[in-house]
C-alpha cells in the first residue's frame, strides 16, 4: 500500500506545484500509516531532490520521448508504475495535463476521482476531501468509497514544505502502447512564473484605455516580482497575449495576492480569481462588482494610484 504522486515538470525543471503535490502526497501517506513514490515521466534535473518534499521513492521515466505530453502514453505509464507498486492513492496536479489524465485514471485503476482537492483527507470516517464548488462560492465534501482513489491537487492549497533528504532514484522501463500525436512545434512563455504558479499576480482590464498605458502594469508587477494577467475583453481586442487573461473562460488562478486594475469584476472574471488570498481592487467606480470581493479596495482613478503605488514600493524596497 503506498501513495503515488505524478511530479509534473517543464523542461527538466520541476513546478512549484510538483513540489505541493509531494509534500501532500507525503502528508497522506503519514495519515494512511503508508509510503509516499513520487513518479517522473521524461528527462528531468535532479529528480531525488522531490525526496525533500516528503518521497521516499522516485521512479523515473526518463526516455526522452516522453518529453512532451501524451495522454495516451502517460495515461498507461501511470497505470502500470501504480499497480506495480499496489497504489492505493494517486495524485496529479490540478493543471490541464493533470485534469485530462485524471478520468482516465479513474476508469483503468476503478478508481473514486476527486477533481481539485483543496484539503488533505479526512480518514475518520472513511476517506473523504474538499473541493471548491459553484465557482468557488461553497466548498463540497466528497466520500470516495472504492479502494483505490485518484485525486488533483488544486495549487497554493498545501505549501511545500522540507521535510527530509534526497530519495533514491529508480529508472523505469514501462510498456509503450504508441502514440497517434507527432509534436512538430511547441510554443512556450519563458521568462516569468506562468499563471497558475504565480503568488503575486497583477492584472488590469478596460480601465486601462488602451495598451499603450500598460507600462502603469508592468512597471508596479516588475516592482512586486509579479506576474501580469488581464481579463477577457483585453485579450479579445489584442491589447494582451491570450495566455494572460484569467477568469471562468481563461486561466484560473490562487495566487497569495491578486492586484485588479481597472477591472469592473463581472462575475465570469471573479469565478477564475476569487480563490486568491488576497484581493486589492482598484477602480474609480464604486458600483464596480469587484469591490464586494475584495479585501482591500481603492476607488480613485488608477492613473493616479497605481504611479503612487509603485513609487511607495520602490522605497520600501530600497529602505
Amino acid at each position: 500500500m503506498s501513495v503515488l504522486v505524478v511530479a509534473d515538470n517543464s523542461k527538466g525543471k520541476f513546478k512549484k506545484g510538483a513540489l505541493e503535490a509531494v509534500h501532500y502526497g507525503h502528508l497522506v501517506a503519514q495519515l494512511l500509516g503508508s509510503e509516499c513514490h513520487a513518479m517522473v515521466i521524461g528527462e528531468a534535473d535532479q529528480p531525488a531532490q522531490l525526496g525533500k518534499y516528503g518521497a521516499a521513492k522516485v521512479h523515473h521515466l526518463s526516455d526522452a520521448s516522453y518529453n512532451h505530453f501524451d495522454g495516451q502514453r502517460y495515461l498507461a505509464a501511470i497505470t502500470e508504475v501504480a499497480q506495480q507498486i499496489g497504489a492505493t492513492v494517486v495524485i496529479l496536479n490540478h493543471s490541464s495535463a493533470g485534469k485530462s489524465l485524471l478520468g482516465g485514471l479513474g476508469v483503468k485503476l476503478k478508481a473514486g476521482v476527486v477533481s481539485g482537492a483543496n484539503s488533505l483527507p479526512d480518514i475518520t470516517d472513511g476517506f473523504s476531501v474538499t473541493k471548491n464548488v459553484f465557482a468557488g462560492k461553497a466548498l463540497a465534501t466528497i466520500k470516495v468509497n472504492s479502494p483505490i482513489k485518484v485525486l488533483s491537487l488544486m495549487g497554493n492549497s498545501i505549501p511545500p514544505q522540507e521535510v527530509g533528504e534526497e530519495a533514491a532514484v529508480e529508472a523505469l522501463s514501462v510498456a509503450d502502447p504508441g502514440s497517434s500525436i507527432t509534436v512538430k512545434e511547441q510554443k512556450t512563455v519563458d521568462g516569468v512564473v506562468p499563471l497558475p504558479e504565480a503568488e503575486l499576480v497583477v492584472s488590469a482590464g478596460r480601465g486601462m484605455k488602451g495598451p499603450e498605458n500598460w507600462g502603469l502594469v508592468d512597471e508596479l508587477a516588475d516592482t512586486l516580482s509579479a506576474t501580469t494577467a488581464c481579463s477577457r475583453p483585453v485579450a479579445d481586442t489584442g491589447w494582451r497575449p491570450h495566455h494572460e487573461h484569467v477568469g471562468q473562460t481563461g486561466v484560473a488562478i490562487r495566487p497569495n495576492l491578486y492586484i485588479a486594475i481597472g477591472i469592473s469584476g463581472a462575475i465570469q472574471h471573479l469565478a477564475g480569481v476569487n480563490q486568491s488570498k488576497t484581493i486589492v481592487v482598484i477602480n474609480k467606480d464604486p458600483e464596480a462588482p469587484f469591490f464586494k470581493a475584495a479585501d482591500y479596495g481603492v476607488c480613485a482613478d488608477l492613473f493616479d494610484v497605481v504611479p503612487k503605488l509603485t513609487e511607495s514600493l520602490k522605497k520600501f524596497k530600497a529602505s
